[in-house]
């Protein structure tokens, strides 16, 4: 069975300190550090790239979980990987060749994951599923953090998670603790949050309720 892993979104945290936001969030309990990259082409926005990667490489030995948002995510790979990137995610939407991008990414040493947007159908990931560590299920338009979660995208964590019971399921965008419990019985087991985290007054107590109702989900399965 799939374990819980939550994610906070490191792009809600505060750049200036970033290295100590990545430190804080794992000490209140995070699993994965989640990087959001964007290209400003692919989105329309533009964060951060293998540079900052590699620097926070340097003060965190948490798992930095990067997903790319990014125009022609192969000449990225390299940089990713010397910059010690845990798991390299890219959009099926940004690449012609998705299975040489997972023979290249798997090489370098990552995990790989393939991320679709919300109006982008499941079944394009089905042949590449074998391969991946993780599919990542955009439940809003990626490209900007503060969005609201669509639900219509459940649809297609219930069908991946019934045809690969054990592959990480992630979903990024929107989720709180108003709508884990839709996530979680949809069957993601990954949970990607920012603001519902990083503005919570309680940041700990949003990472431990994400993990318990998932755990709660999965029991009564």
């Amino acid at each position: 069975m799939v374990t819980a892993k939550i994610a906070p979104s490191l792009l809600s945290g505060d750049f200036a300190h970033l290295a100590e936001e990545c430190e804080r969030m794992l000490d209140l309990g995070a699993d994965y550090l989640h990087m959001d990259v964007m290209d400003g082409h692919f989105v329309p926005n533009l964060t951060l790239g293998a540079p900052i990667i590699k620097s926070l490489r340097a003060h965190t030995k948490g798992f930095l979980d990067c997903h790319l948002m990014v125009s022609k995510p192969e000449q990225w790979v390299d940089d990713f990987a010397s910059a010690g990137a845990d798991l390299f995610c890219f959009h099926y939407e940004a690449t012609e060749d998705p299975t040489a991008l997972i023979e290249m990414i798997r090489a370098k040493g990552m995990k790989v994951g393939i991320a679709i947007k919300p109006n982008t159908p499941a079944d394009v990931v089905y042949k590449f599923a074998p391969a991946l560590d993780q599919v990542l299920v955009m439940t809003v338009e990626p490209g900007f953090g503060g969005q609201s979660f669509m639900p219509e995208c459940m649809d297609k964590v219930r069908d991946l998670r019934s045809r690969f019971p054990e592959l990480d399921i992630e979903v990024d965008g929107g989720l709180a603790p108003e709508n884990i419990e839709i996530a979680a019985k949809a069957g993601a087991n990954v949970i990607v949050a920012g603001s519902s985290i990083f503005n919570a007054s309680s940041p700990e107590s949003v990472i431990s309720l994400f993990r318990k109702t998932i755990q709660n989900v999965q029991a009564v399965a």
